[in-house]
């Protein structure tokens, strides 16, 4: 879609649809014959609840691709989508897990933040909350914030597919994986907005 977008005027002749009211009719032909399926940021992403998509997963794509420095993350939240829509479910965890990471990251290089590249989530995790990217008063609030960062998407995909599986081969169940992305998508947009509201 990226080549033709750019290059519209080549196709001229073949169509008189601009690219934007081709993906809009392609969504519009996925929802009416229930594929669910949805062509978003230059890719098919799957989609379980249109509620979810709508209130979290497209304002998290549209945040993520409005500024540079989340283009690692956006990547790999994008590789996990092409993940899950290709069953390809532990990689689909790992790379939530990186876009996770990536967008820690990605807030302390913006704000000048000290960090180590090999941080894992849980000290990320602890430096934004040290560095108040999460207001004081939810910390407070929400006790258990942290714990729940934490014990999210991490621990998800480190009992599911971020070690070695011994002999026996480990499935990791759909409906784990599509809350895990959801999960994901949702962190990301709290992170997102909480950067936002930096002074």
């Amino acid at each position: 879609m990226s080549h033709v977008a750019k290059n519209h005027y080549e196709f001229k002749d073949i169509t008189s649809q601009s690219p934007g009211d081709a993906v809009i009719e392609l969504n519009e032909r996925f929802r009416e014959h229930g594929v669910g399926y949805q062509f978003e940021s230059e890719e098919i992403i799957r989609i379980d609840s249109q509620l979810i998509h709508a209130d979290v997963v497209k304002p998290t794509l549209i945040l993520l691709s409005g500024e540079p420095l989340f283009e690692g993350a956006n990547d790999e939240f994008l590789a996990a989508h092409e993940h899950y829509r290709h069953k390809r479910y532990k990689e689909c965890l790992n790379d939530c897990l990186k876009s996770f990471e990536s967008i820690m990251k990605a807030i302390h290089d913006k704000n000048n933040w000290k960090y180590s590249p090999n941080d894992t989530a849980s000290k990320l995790i602890n430096s934004c909350l040290s560095q108040n990217l999460i207001p004081a008063y939810l910390q407070s609030q929400f006790t258990s914030l942290k714990t729940m960062l934490e014990t999210g998407i991490p621990t998800i995909r480190n009992k599911n597919a971020g070690h070695g599986q011994g002999a026996d081969i480990k499935e990791v169940p759909e409906e784990l994986v599509s809350y895990m992305l959801h999960l994901t998508a949702t962190n990301l947009l709290f992170l997102l907005k909480c950067e936002k509201n930096i002074k």
